[in-house]
């Protein structure tokens, strides 16, 4: 009997064994998916014809990648019509431009490279000879380029209506600026909660409340907090964080839809996540720590100072990164703020308008020209790589500080 019941469990044991290897190869299956559907989409041949050679705009032999900005801006402003151009002024004005920025602003209007065609990397890499005797007979104008959408010039551009020269540039310093103030003020406020509520608060009635509140928000939908931030950051706040307040903006044109108020929202989103994760590293901190701090004659707050976040830092420092990961993906809350989905200027503080990576992904991929989901490709890959490098930057602090204790 006891043989039969031993080889029972053994088969169980073996069933749920491979229940938890098909989990597992499930998992991966599903995220080499993922990442051969974006990398399929960021790399591929495309046919790229030029309305207006750059060659011909060439001055005295000098290419036109080399001219300086006062002779690109000549060019720029022979070849466009007068009101686009003193649109571009009233923008940013040309003198607070770079020639880098002038040269794009020449690509998307005057030289206008458009792609005739486009394929993919998978479509590229099997059937390649087709494809160059396809663009050979229906485009003799275009020329044949392998394209990386992830490059250089992607990087350093600003958002443009022509896939051919759009870029990431002004996204990826909306999504720096946001996570920051996000993190600056979750962190802080973050962990001295859970020292409170671990450390101090006595258990009682209320305190229980407050804690069945802090694990609820961690579970609620993320654009009830862009309906929260809508109201206190951008209309009751919104002298602050527009900062007309501080002299900072123009009355006449500023609203509460900033940097600050989308940093804010999402510090508000993540902080139930940092608090609860804070909480459950002090707890993880033996309790007979804090009694031989105790006995020595150290205050409670020396105790918490000197024993208990210190080792508790690298659990709490596993939060801040979980939760820094979610922020960084967000989009609803801040369409609900208010961020552009078409914006070229670049974010110059907490005070400016602004756009994030998840929001110029999901732009891109709502346009009917499928170019632009390769564009939507490249900057999954970008916002992959921010992610990754922030992750990686928290978790080589967390380690290099356990080390020094």
């Amino acid at each position: 009997m006891a043989a039969s019941n031993l080889q029972g469990r053994h088969r169980l044991g073996r069933v749920w064994l491979v229940v938890f290897q098909v989990a597992l190869v499930v998992g991966i299956i599903a995220l080499c998916a993922l990442l051969f559907n974006i990398l399929n989409g960021s790399f591929g041949f495309v046919a790229v014809e030029d309305t207006v050679s750059p060659e011909s705009l060439a001055v005295n032999s000098v290419p036109l990648e080399e001219l300086d900005k006062d002779t690109l801006v000549q060019i720029l402003q022979a070849h466009i019509s007068a009101g686009l151009y003193a649109r571009y002024e009233f923008d940013k004005p040309f003198a607070e431009r770079s020639a880098g920025e002038v040269y794009d602003l020449i690509l998307e209007r005057v030289v206008e490279p458009r792609f005739v065609a486009q394929w993919s990397l998978y479509e590229t890499l099997t059937n390649g000879d087709a494809i160059r005797q396809q663009v050979a007979q229906e485009f003799p104008n275009a020329r044949l380029e392998f394209r990386s959408w992830l490059n250089s010039h992607f990087l350093r551009a600003p958002q443009s209506s022509y896939p051919e020269i759009a870029g990431v540039r002004t996204a990826v310093l909306g999504s720096l600026w946001t996570i920051s103030i996000a993190v600056l003020f979750a962190f802080p406020v973050g962990v001295a909660a859970a020292v409170y509520l671990q450390e101090y608060a006595p258990d009682n009635l209320i305190n229980r409340i407050i804690q069945t509140n802090i694990n609820n928000l961690a579970g609620v939908p993320s654009i009830i907090y862009g309906i929260l931030g809508l109201a206190i950051f951008v209309r009751v706040l919104g002298q602050f964080t527009s900062g007309i307040a501080f002299g900072a903006s123009d009355p006449a044109t500023a609203n509460g839809r900033t940097i600050l108020s989308a940093g804010l929202t999402l510090g508000v989103l993540v902080l139930p996540l940092i608090i609860i994760n804070a909480q459950e590293a002090i707890k993880a901190v033996p309790n007979s720590l804090r009694q031989a701090s105790f006995g020595l004659g150290a205050t409670r707050w020396e105790t918490v100072w000197y024993h208990v976040l210190p080792n508790a830092i690298s659990g709490i420092m596993t939060g801040t990164i979980l939760s820094i990961s979610r922020a960084i993906g967000e989009t609803a809350p801040l369409i609900v703020i208010g961020a552009s989905t078409f914006i070229q200027v670049d974010p110059e503080g907490p005070f400016s308008k602004f756009t994030t990576l998840p929001i110029q992904i999901y732009q891109w991929t709502a346009r009917p020209q499928s170019v632009f989901r390769n564009l939507a490709g490249g900057a999954s890959l970008v916002l992959l790589g921010l992610l990754l490098t922030m992750n990686a930057t928290a978790i080589i602090l967390r380690n290099r500080y356990r080390r020094s204790l």
